[in-house]
């Protein structure tokens, strides 16, 4: 596989042609996991997300050297979480109706609803979280945005399970006091 994205990278369009079927799938579930945590009026597809980021991660003008595979899926859980803050950022903008939000008239009887997942902040706590911590920043990425296990996500950036397991309770709280403390537009 690594020699096939090496090939793919460099432009080879056979080696890209055999790589998509390697890696398809597990970037489907990937993007079906991210895209299941979104809120409701996404327009975004799991699979134009897919199809997004294997063009970034295959199909561009720079040059890419992935040293094994665990690499190239925490370059595309990058590629989709950069998508999906770009079109995050689309919709809030005021030409798409900035803050308003899409509702469909059955649900305007509703007391109290869920706060929606605000992915601009997280994106923008994770960013300041990479400054003070840059390994838990990288854990949160994985475990987020790529939806890998601990373990998993551990081995990706070489630290043991537990170290990732402590890395993962504190990055969470980092991060929910960084949004909670974030004046609201």
């Amino acid at each position: 596989m690594t020699q096939l994205l090496d090939a793919a990278t460099a432009g080879d369009p056979k080696a890209a042609a055999q790589l998509l079927p390697l890696v398809y799938d597990e970037l489907r579930k990937l993007a079906a996991a991210r895209m299941a945590a979104e809120q409701a009026g996404q327009t975004l597809q799991a699979t134009a997300l897919v199809h997004e980021a294997y063009v970034r991660l295959v199909g561009g003008q720079k040059q890419q050297d992935w040293n094994s595979r665990g690499h190239f899926f925490a370059a595309a859980a990058q590629a989709m979480r950069r998508i999906l803050v770009e079109a995050a950022r689309k919709k809030r903008a005021e030409k798409r109706g900035g803050g308003l939000a899409r509702r469909d008239p059955d649900e305007l009887d509703i007391a109290a609803s869920e706060i929606p997942e605000d992915l601009v902040a997280l994106d923008e706590a994770l960013t300041r979280l990479a400054v003070v911590d840059e390994t838990a920043a990288k854990l949160v990425h994985l475990r987020f945005f790529a939806g890998l296990s601990i373990p998993d996500a551990a081995e990706a950036i070489g630290i043991s399970p537990r170290t990732a397991d402590r890395l993962w309770a504190y990055a969470r709280a980092w991060l929910h006091q960084e949004i909670q403390g974030r004046p609201q537009n």
